[in-house]
């Protein structure tokens, strides 16, 4: 799903946990003063390395899975894929109490339609995004603050799903998703924008 089914003025924002857990506390602090929903993806290595930041995400909304390994899964076989989604599913359920049925996101939005259907089959809802804040690329890719929420505002439409990152550039140390968010939600919401999870759309 790469929008959300909805006609009235309404936003998810989703951020992906794969690599580092820099920008958790910031962004968890942000979206608790704000008041704000928000759906988190992690994949089974980031629980396993940062097991509180998992369970702190799982305690503030719904979790996805983003597989194990963060794999391209259009490169793998049928029961590779399956293992990724299930071995992520044990270790996201294990640690945080929480199970990430029914959502799902391919790792780099890499998807073809027969992985879709092992994923549907394994009784998940794929979800890409309608905009990626880039905020992943850091400093040192040529983004910022102000580029996160231009791309957010730019695109904005009813139903749209933001992509973020909770993790730090690996090399500049950037953590510009959770430096923008709270200047994301003022834009969006002075545009009449709410919020919502992506498991109120499937719930």
């Amino acid at each position: 799903m790469a929008a959300l089914p909805v006609s009235r003025p309404v936003v998810a924002l989703t951020f992906d946990a794969g690599a580092s857990n820099e920008g958790v506390a910031p962004i968890l602090a942000t979206l608790k003063r704000e008041g704000v929903p928000a759906t988190f993806f992690l994949t089974g290595e980031f629980v396993d390395d940062f097991p509180a930041s998992a369970r702190a995400m799982a305690a503030y909304g719904p979790v996805g899975n983003h597989t194990y390994h963060h794999p391209d899964l259009t490169t793998l076989s049928d029961s590779r894929v399956r293992t990724e989604i299930r071995s992520a599913a044990s270790r996201i359920r294990t640690v945080t109490g929480h199970d990430p049925q029914p959502l799902f996101r391919f790792p780099f939005g890499a998807v073809d339609a027969h992985r879709i259907i092992v994923v549907n089959d394994e009784c998940y809802v794929p979800f890409r995004w309608t905009v990626d804040t880039l905020g992943w690329k850091g400093t040192s890719g040529g983004q910022s603050v102000d580029t996160v929420v231009s791309r957010v505002i730019s695109q904005a439409r009813p139903g749209e799903i933001v992509l973020m990152h909770v993790g730090a550039h690996p090399t500049d140390h950037s953590t510009l998703d959770a430096d923008a968010l709270a200047r994301v939600i003022t834009e969006l919401r002075a545009r009449g924008y709410s919020f919502t999870t992506l498991a109120s759309i499937v719930g």
